[in-house]
């Protein structure tokens, strides 16, 4: 197997959970991503031999070739999910441009205009049934794990979003005053299913911690008022995070947009123990590690944009000051938001490389 990488580093979940709760000692830059696109994946995987040894017709494939592809990278833990339960919604379709482009182009909500507007169609709605659920990967992973490995249980807590999925943006922000109680009725659903995904991932003691997503903003501010969000949103966040508390695991909350007026909420009161998902035209991650670093754990920053638009040497550049500002404790490297299959392959792992260099592997 080809190594791009000019630093060696194993896995080690113990330290990694140590950084995420603030306590970390050591001088290792401990890695993390939300997710790669499958098209990035796809291009590691052939670039770099990682499915060698990994049958074609190997039931498990898939499973192994994640946890051979998170292992090659430096991560130190897989990201598991629950199956077969999920929303149905209505996709809007688009070519997709990139260098990888998904076949098929990439799918979008429709702003205006979702499956769920009125009681009768909240009525006719198939909601999925919670006894459905699966748990093949996440028992996969529980006894195939390596030791020196986590399992990061997602994704779920997609509150703000799914709402916003069901009605689309412009029927929520008119529901929210004209038809809460329907807003409500879609929430309790929402919250139904996320509490059931959540408990399905807290059976699994290799889960070490649960990884909400949920994008409550946009780049001037959140989506709803900072008070409809405390209504509607923030409640079932503090019973997923109080959940992962009450089992002893982390509760990570990845969400887009601009959250400073709500950001003592989440910290004091929904209680995220990590907070993911930042660009420089919102706030640079490393002035949120000076604002939030004494209360919670800094994911990923180095911008989207950014890592699109320079060069190796550049990327270098701007992960050693990130890291000169936010030091190893309580602060994980890594994009601002994904690997999405736009992203360089080779700005994403001079980023990872120059982590490496950074802290001297292990």
């Amino acid at each position: 197997m080809n190594d791009p990488f000019s630093v060696p580093v194993k896995p080690d979940r113990d330290e990694f959970l140590s950084c995420l709760s603030r306590t970390y000692r050591g001088g290792r830059v401990h890695p993390i991503e939300i997710y790669l696109d499958k098209e990035i994946q796809d291009d590691l995987v052939a670039r770099y031999g990682i499915s060698a040894g990994i049958r074609d017709d190997d039931p498990h494939r898939g499973l192994k070739l994640q946890l051979a592809l998170q292992r090659f990278l430096g991560y130190d833990y897989v990201l598991a999910s629950v199956g077969n339960l999920a929303f149905d919604f209505s996709w809007d379709n688009a070519a997709d441009s990139s260098a990888l482009g998904k076949e098929g182009g990439r799918n979008f909500i429709n702003e205006s205009r979702g499956p769920v507007t009125s009681w009768e169609e909240f009525e006719r709605y198939p909601w999925p049934d919670l006894s459905a659920a699966r748990t093949d990967d996440l028992e996969w992973y529980e006894r195939n794990l390596p030791d020196d490995m986590c399992l990061l249980g997602g994704l779920t807590g997609h509150i703000a979003e799914e709402i916003t999925f069901f009605m689309g943006y412009e029927t929520l922000c008119i529901a929210l005053y004209e038809e809460p109680d329907l807003v409500k009725a879609i929430l309790e659903k929402v919250t139904a299913l996320h509490t059931r995904y959540t408990e399905l991932l807290l059976q699994f003691g290799r889960v070490a911690a649960v990884w909400g997503t949920d994008d409550m903003g946009f780049k001037t501010g959140p989506l709803i008022s900072p008070d409809q969000l405390r209504e509607y949103v923030f409640p079932t966040h503090k019973k997923l995070a109080g959940m992962a508390h009450d089992a002893g695991r982390l509760y990570l909350l990845h969400s887009c947009g601009k959250l400073d007026l709500v950001m003592d909420d989440l910290i004091d009161d929904v209680g995220i123990d990590a907070k993911h998902s930042f660009e420089d035209t919102i706030e640079d991650v490393a002035d949120a590690k000076d604002r939030y670093g004494d209360r919670i754990c800094l994911l990923g920053g180095i911008d989207m944009d950014f890592l699109c638009r320079s060069d190796e040497e550049a990327v270098r550049l701007r992960v050693r000051k990130t890291l000169d500002r936010c030091g190893v404790n309580g602060y994980c490297l890594g994009t601002g938001n994904s690997v999405a299959n736009y992203v360089p392959v080779p700005n994403y792992l001079a980023m990872l490389d120059e982590g490496r260099r950074y802290g001297g592997g292990s």
